[in-house]
């Protein structure tokens, strides 16, 4: 048992954040889960731009405190995206998936608390020593992109071992009595991916959702193919973690023109055999659609 969790630096009835989920966690899903009494996070992906920011900040009502959460390499490629983002002065910034820590002090200048995502101990300690508020513990139970390392346990383990800083758990985390095992391991909070992708306010396809409801614990897959079809400039060592498909089984050995073109009209028609749909090892706990306040209620049941 390790020693009693650190205060998150946030205001939150419970300590759930959702995870900032490109192409599912917009301003709806974030306003949602804060009003009900978490930490919603809006999430600009792959394809974020200062557009899409700016329309799903549009949909955060006046009053209501919300995080935002960036990929490192499209900022650096796009720095308007992450002006957009510390100009919005939202509670929380995650900059996820890049080694250069530089923009936790532009957003701390600015009174915006930061939180990095770590995948060993080697991230933890640097996200200590670059004065991260929050740690993420992302272990290689979760959905969506990352490098795939350490279990979540035993990687939360190791980061409170390394650093006073608050921790959150994140990976498979589906269920109350996963939330609770996570604090009472030391965690502070939880950051929750998918079982928030089926939520009414989320911005999950149809198609996709059908095929997370449908999903079991034994059906997703490690693969960067469908980074190779789409030409994101994701690093070949953080691949995602999807629903096992048509798609990945036919390039499992790498996407070609032919794939490309497979995956286009895949996403056109909202056809899941051949769209990339991220999802972490508690998928199966995914049953029905509901509304992103009885996600988290079910979530922090006991809290």
């Amino acid at each position: 048992m390790s020693s009693p969790a650190r205060a998150l630096p946030f205001d939150a009835r419970f300590a759930i954040v959702n995870a900032p989920m490109g192409g599912v966690a917009g301003g709806a899903l974030a306003s949602a889960v804060t009003r009900a009494g978490g930490l919603g996070m809006i999430g600009q992906g792959s394809a974020g731009s200062v557009a899409s920011l700016t329309a799903q900040l549009a949909l955060v009502p006046e009053g209501v405190r919300v995080g935002i959460g960036v990929v490192d390499w499209v900022v650096r490629r796009d720095p308007a995206l992450l002006e957009l983002a510390l100009d919005a002065d939202p509670v929380l910034l995650s900059v996820g998936f890049g080694d250069e820590l530089d923009w936790i002090r532009r957003a701390q200048d600015r009174g915006i608390l930061t939180a990095v995502q770590v995948f060993d101990g080697e991230g933890a300690r640097a996200a200590d020593a670059a004065g991260a508020d929050v740690i993420v513990v992302r272990g290689r139970e979760a959905g969506g992109h990352g490098r795939h390392l350490v279990d979540r346990d035993a990687l939360l383990d190791e980061t409170l071992s390394v650093t006073d800083r608050p921790v959150l758990a994140a990976g498979a985390i589906a269920t109350a009595a996963d939330v609770r095992a996570a604090l009472d391991r030391g965690a502070s909070g939880v950051w929750v991916g998918t079982a928030f992708t089926t939520a009414v306010e989320a911005l999950s396809s149809r198609g996709s959702r059908a095929a997370l409801l449908a999903a079991g614990p034994d059906d997703t897959v490690l693969t960067s193919v469908f980074d190779q079809a789409a030409g994101w400039g994701w690093p070949s060592d953080i691949p995602e973690r999807v629903l096992a498909n048509a798609f990945t089984a036919r390039w499992a050995s790498g996407a070609s023109p032919v794939a490309r073109a497979e995956f286009a009209a895949a996403g056109a028609h909202d056809d899941p055999r051949g769209m990339s749909v991220n999802a972490g090892l508690g998928v199966g706990h995914l049953t029905e659609e509901l509304p992103a306040a009885d996600v988290l209620g079910a979530l922090a049941a006991g809290l």
